[in-house]
């Protein structure tokens, strides 16, 4: 008798653990109210300031970016130091990226070799664990390795900043990401995705498709962040077939309002969730192609030769005489031999 009751006690609490365990699920797929969209928050280098907008080239490609105290901001949270950008185009002879296979999320600007990234955490950055959290998040999805840098020339540096910033891709020497108190681990792991390459997602050409841009909703300072890459005269190249809502590199439909109304919305005019828990997998796919891992062991693979006449976007990557190399500011950088 003792054991029926134990085990009915066993199986109602089973019941009742997978049933919760259903809610909880459930709960996560449901769409987001709209008072909890308004909720999260854009990542910005510099909360509510706003600088005098300047028209500059990153390599070839052209940016409008905010000047605010020693950088140029882009996008709201994308760093550039003042020797990135220039005001004309940088011509080296070479072409822009013209592949229409699969790409991946976002955009990339230089990466960092052998799939591995340096780094550092502030000694009085608040919240250390946000960080550690956010780089085994990247490391438990993705084939990239963070290294606590010992006396590596190329690192990022984990640092107390007024918002939540970085700069794209590795750049040379020491480079921040900048996390205030309340940048969360999702915001960390977002700007992570900027360090190691990737643009925002809401800025692919071919989101015009998917979602509606409402100008009028907007904050003056922040109109220029929902160009198109195309509309700010880049390449335009892009790695998923299709914009990813659920991209953690994706603009919330509050993002910027300056109305409390949606800024961006579905093409049936509806709002759409926005998650800062994590890489989707339209980002993780996009990572896997920017930083395959070892089971691929010709780095040239999938990569075109170079074509004399065509101009390269910093970061796009050729084959050359038996080389990979990758166009970064001022020409090319060799990253190894094929095969």
């Amino acid at each position: 008798m003792k054991k029926s009751k134990v085990f009915l006690i066993t199986l109602t609490t089973l019941s009742l653990f997978f049933s919760c365990q259903k809610e909880a699920n459930n709960d996560l797929e449901s769409p987001q109210s709209i008072t909890d969209q308004k909720l999260v928050n854009p990542e910005e280098a510099y909360p509510n300031r706003t600088g005098e907008v300047h028209s500059l080239y990153y390599g070839e490609q052209n940016v409008k970016v905010q000047a605010i105290d020693d950088t140029y901001v882009l996008g709201g949270d994308i760093l550039f130091s003042k020797e990135d950008l220039k005001q004309n185009p940088e011509q080296v002879g070479a072409p822009s990226l013209t592949e229409t296979a699969d790409r991946s999320v976002g955009r990339t600007g230089r990466r960092w070799t052998n799939n591995t990234v340096y780094y550092t955490i502030d000694r009085n950055l608040v919240n250390q664990r946000r960080v550690t959290d956010a780089i085994a998040h990247w490391e438990r999805n993705t084939a990239l390795r963070f290294v606590q840098r010992t006396n590596q020339r190329d690192y990022i540096r984990f640092v107390t900043g007024s918002g939540c910033s970085s700069f794209v891709g590795k750049r040379g020497g020491r480079q921040d990401i900048n996390l205030a108190p309340g940048c969360s681990t999702g915001n960390t792991i977002h700007e992570i995705g900027h360090a190691v390459g990737l643009w925002h997602e809401q800025s692919r050409v071919d989101r015009d498709n998917v979602v509606t841009i409402n100008f009028d909703n907007i904050v003056e300072r922040a109109r220029g962040n929902f160009l198109t890459y195309a509309q700010q005269r880049q390449d335009g190249a892009e790695y998923t077939r299709n914009l990813d809502l659920g991209s953690i590199m994706m603009y919330g439909s509050f993002f910027f309002s300056a109305n409390g109304e949606p800024t961006i919305v579905r093409k049936n005019g509806s709002t759409f969730n926005v998650q800062r828990d994590g890489l989707s997998a339209g980002d993780i796919q996009g990572i896997n192609q920017m930083y395959p891992g070892s089971s691929n062991s010709d780095i040239c693979d999938g990569v075109s030769a170079y074509v004399s006449g065509r101009s390269y976007p910093i970061g796009a990557r050729v084959t050359f005489r038996g080389f990979l190399f990758e166009r970064v500011s001022g020409g090319w950088d060799r990253l190894g031999q094929c095969g």
